[in-house]
């Protein structure tokens, strides 16, 4: 009947309203500077390159993404990152679309506070991203601990190593960011998975594959290397900021 099927619509209505769109996993200082940041844990993405899997954003409580690039304060969610866009570099994370959208939520207080008793089931089952934007390490290493150990697999990059306030277990949950070869080299020696960006003319090491994502089109969800444990990975520069990095001829691949 008429008045049946509209009790199911406004059921299903009620349902979409209630259904979480992320949570706040951290409200705090940052390790990095102290400085206030929020890390939050969304559920639904529609990423391209990762596949549909829990992303965590940290980014500033205080302030606008777009206006701590601004203002030269995102020093506190990217650390040692040279790619930072703050010094102009080549990030290739749109910041003024969904870093923003999840700062206007989270100001709006759409996210609650984490509660494993709560909130642990949403993450059951599922993949995460540490880091969509932001590194992993500017929040308590415990905070990313716990969401990676709720999930069945997880991926996550780290530019902190050299940082003075590096928490190193992140190296056994991050691949390490490494910006040439050598450096590549001297992480792999000291035990530490590399994620390196691969310039033009740049050949594999022994030990290093090449991101499936560019090799054989497969999403971070099915493959999920870059946990900080498995392989050591190199991925030819992608994203709208390709041009930035140092050499004209690497080859892009748009993913973001």
């Amino acid at each position: 009947t008429m008045a049946k099927l509209l009790g199911q619509t406004i059921k299903k209505i009620r349902t979409a309203k209630q259904t979480l769109r992320g949570v706040v996993l951290y409200e705090g200082p940052s390790e990095l500077d102290g400085k206030p940041i929020v890390v939050v844990a969304t559920f639904v993405s529609s990423n391209d390159k990762t596949g549909n899997m829990v992303q965590t954003w940290i980014i500033r409580s205080d302030m606008k993404p777009l206006e701590a690039i601004a203002t030269k304060q995102d020093d506190s969610i990217c650390g040692n990152c040279p790619h930072k866009q703050s010094i102009g570099g080549a990030c290739y994370v749109n910041v003024g679309q969904a870093p923003a959208a999840v700062y206007r939520s989270y100001i709006k207080g759409i996210y609650p506070q984490f509660k494993l008793s709560d909130h642990g089931h949403l993450f059951t089952g599922r993949k995460v991203r540490l880091g969509a934007y932001g590194d992993p390490a500017a929040a308590p290493f415990a905070v990313m601990e716990q969401v990676a150990k709720l999930c069945i697999s997880h991926t996550g990059y780290t530019h902190q190593v050299a940082h003075k306030g590096f928490d190193a277990r992140y190296t056994s949950l991050c691949m390490v960011s490494a910006d040439s070869p050598k450096q590549a080299i001297k992480y792999q020696n000291l035990g530490y998975k590399t994620f390196r960006v691969a310039m033009a003319g740049d050949s594999l090491a022994d030990d290093e594959l090449e991101c499936l994502a560019d090799s054989e089109g497969l999403q971070c969800i099915d493959c999920g290397l870059c946990d900080g444990s498995k392989r050591n990975i190199a991925i030819t520069v992608h994203g709208s900021k390709a041009s930035k990095f140092k050499s004209s001829l690497i080859p892009t691949t748009q993913v973001a």
